[in-house]
């Protein structure tokens, strides 16, 4: 009784949100995908001398206005929602079901990659300065793309009622949604498939690591060392060539993307339970 007493207290913006679904869940990412292409629209027309558009890690002035100011914003508001809404507690409090003892085999297939690009960049190439605003932007992506999938996203998912396996799956195919939106930037389409897929597997080994370690702080962390790792040591966004580093260890480290495919479609069959919350039985 308590329940229905604090749901006839929740505004109509909540009571919305609630209710979960499929449906939400993509209207969610895709608004926020709108704000965020336009919030970085301004910040690029605001202060467009001070970007790179050749190098856009050549200055930490070109990172900061370039890309990192507008994930942080986004990161910003999508926290505000998770508070208008009320999640605070759920998007960042313990996970309502335990993750499997597989499922740790995620952590150090994250973890390894980054040490071999850490190892393999070459960091004369690189000011202080440029290194620690990549390393500040990493956790402006960890924070905003997790809280908007592994957290939003998954709540939504898990509201409607969905298994585990189905909130594993569509929440993935929604983080890869939110890196296909590069095709718009002119990006090769060749690039922007490959993207896709990889974002799709990495995105599940998110899922797992926060259903194992039982938060979302651990998947938002390691998602903060990936990227940076990443276009330090390959010299720039979704790119393919080790231009600012040792070839064969990054080479070495991007085999691991492929696992992440491989790993996902094996999660897949794995991947068991449902989050069945009082709130799905009272609607």
């Amino acid at each position: 009784m308590v329940e229905v007493s604090t749901q006839t207290k929740q505004s109509g913006w909540a009571r919305f949100w609630n209710h979960g679904g499929w449906w939400r869940a993509l209207l969610l990412v895709v608004g926020y995908l709108v704000v965020y292409e336009g919030i970085g629209l301004l910040i690029g027309t605001a202060f467009h001398d001070q970007i790179d558009t050749k190098n856009l890690f050549a200055t930490p002035e070109s990172i900061l206005f370039g890309i990192a100011l507008a994930v942080l914003l986004g990161g910003l508001l999508a926290l505000t929602f998770t508070w208008s809404v009320g999640w605070l507690r759920e998007v960042f409090g313990r996970q309502p079901i335990a993750g499997r003892g597989w499922m740790w085999i995620a952590v150090p297939l994250l973890v390894i990659p980054i040490i071999l690009r850490v190892a393999g960049t070459d960091w004369s190439k690189y000011t202080v300065a440029v290194i620690l605003t990549t390393l500040a932007f990493g956790l402006f992506v960890g924070f905003a793309e997790e809280i908007v999938t592994r957290g939003l996203a998954v709540n939504l998912l898990r509201r409607g009622g969905y298994s585990e396996r189905v909130v594993m799956v569509l929440s993935s195919l929604l983080f890869a949604l939110m890196h296909s939106i590069n095709a718009l930037n002119g990006q090769a389409p060749l690039t922007v498939v490959i993207t896709v897929l990889y974002t799709f597997g990495f995105g599940t080994m998110m899922y797992l690591v926060m259903r194992v370690t039982g938060s979302i702080i651990w998947p938002m962390l390691l998602h903060a060392a990936t990227d940076p790792t990443t276009f330090l040591a390959t010299g720039g966004i979704d790119t393919t060539t080790a231009s600012a580093g040792s070839a064969e260890l990054l080479s070495l480290a991007g085999i691991f993307n492929w696992i992440y495919i491989v790993f996902a479609i094996v999660a897949i069959f794995l991947v068991k339970g449902t989050v069945f919350t009082e709130r799905k039985r009272l609607r």
